[in-house]
């Protein structure tokens, strides 16, 4: 099968395999690929994304963002506004503690997007986000 956009691979540390794959595989709803004693393939949306075992986590900064402290580094990926709600409430429902509680940015001007923040059982900070008008992803 050949994609019309590249794909992906991002791996990523986590301190225990086992609550990664409760996470992405339960909470998140992620499928699971191969995987040995030291890490877990994911299929993010048609993306690879690999947890490593690497028990010394991420180091964590923040920089303002819209009068929040948004985590760096982060990943996530882009979605459609029902795909965004879909996965706030099944994220909502799963007792996920947001790092920034999802919420609109930009109202009614161009670049409205929905965004959200959270970690991972590693430490590793997430964000989905879903852009109004998807012709905004790469506006400048």
């Amino acid at each position: 099968m050949t994609l019309a956009i590249p794909r992906f691979h991002l791996a990523m540390p986590v301190g225990d395999l086992a609550a990664a794959r409760r996470f992405y595989g339960e909470v998140l709803g992620l499928e699971q690929g191969r995987s040995a004693e030291t890490w877990i393939d994911w299929n993010l949306h048609g993306h690879q994304f690999v947890t490593h075992l690497a028990p010394s986590g991420p180091e964590r900064v923040h920089n303002p963002v819209d009068g929040h402290d948004v985590p760096v580094p982060h990943f996530g990926l882009i979605l459609t506004v029902p795909q965004f709600q879909a996965l706030a409430d099944r994220l909502r429902a799963a007792g996920t503690e947001f790092v920034i509680e999802p919420y609109v940015r930009f109202a009614g001007q161009p670049g409205e997007q929905w965004t959200m923040f959270l970690l991972d059982p590693a430490g590793n900070a997430l964000e989905f986000k879903a852009f109004a008008d998807d012709a905004q992803v790469f506006a400048v």
